[in-house]
């Protein structure tokens, strides 16, 4: 059994296990577009609240958010 080609593919196995299981065996690209509900631990409520309150619909909007970004900024110059 051959292993992943490319880096996207390696990327895609080390997170497969932050998604819920539907999503494991997913490409990055689907991955990115997937529900945020498809991430471990965020539930359909949720996923709901994420919408209303930021506009966030997909695992790349929340990725892409911009307080979610300036928050992991400040997280990082904190450590």
């Amino acid at each position: 059994m051959a292993g992943p080609n490319t880096s996207q593919e390696m990327s895609a196995l080390a997170l497969a296990d932050k998604f819920d299981k539907a999503y494991e065996d997913k490409p990055i690209d689907d991955l990115a577009n997937a529900p945020v509900a498809a991430l471990q631990g965020v539930s359909d409520s949720d996923a709901e609240l994420l919408a209303q309150a930021f506009g966030i619909k997909t695992v790349k909007d929340l990725g892409t958010n911009k307080y979610f970004l300036w928050a992991q900024a400040v997280a990082k110059l904190a450590e």
